[in-house]
């Protein structure tokens, strides 16, 4: 499986994912990274914070845009060269979060800039961004 080359890409091309984001996701995640902030596992503390409950972290959010170039546009044998994120609304259990990039400028005929969003079910944006990638050869 190889993604496109910079040949084959376009401004304008366009793809994204979904996922639900549930308990188990954060936990796994906090285990992973080691990131065991009481705002995204302990809910008596996250209950008393401005959020009034736990939320994820928000490089798991970001991590399903990492999904979408890895394993769709580019795809497979991208390399992630660089990102540039914004939190803008906190993502809670049970959210079902869609990634969207899209291409939007070419930069030395190798590098491709992409827009980064990432809206829960309702519509609101909660991530936003751009990633720099090395599409493959």
């Amino acid at each position: 499986m190889k993604g496109k080359t910079i040949k084959e890409l376009k401004i304008g091309d366009r793809a994204s994912v979904s996922k639900t984001i549930t308990e188990t996701d954060v936990y796994m995640y906090a285990g992973i990274t080691g990131d065991l902030n009481p705002m995204h596992i302990n809910e008596e503390v996250a209950k008393q914070t401005m959020f009034k409950g736990r939320i994820a972290h928000g490089m798991l959010t970001a991590g399903l845009v990492s999904a979408v170039l890895a394993m769709q546009l580019p795809g497979p044998g991208t390399i992630y060269m660089g990102q540039e994120l914004k939190f803008v609304s906190p993502v809670r259990f049970g959210d079902t979060i869609t990634a969207e990039v899209e291409v939007v400028e070419f930069i030395k005929n190798k590098m491709v800039r992409l827009k980064t969003d990432c809206t829960n079910q309702e519509g609101t944006v909660v991530l936003e961004g751009y990633a720099l990638v090395m599409p493959p050869k």
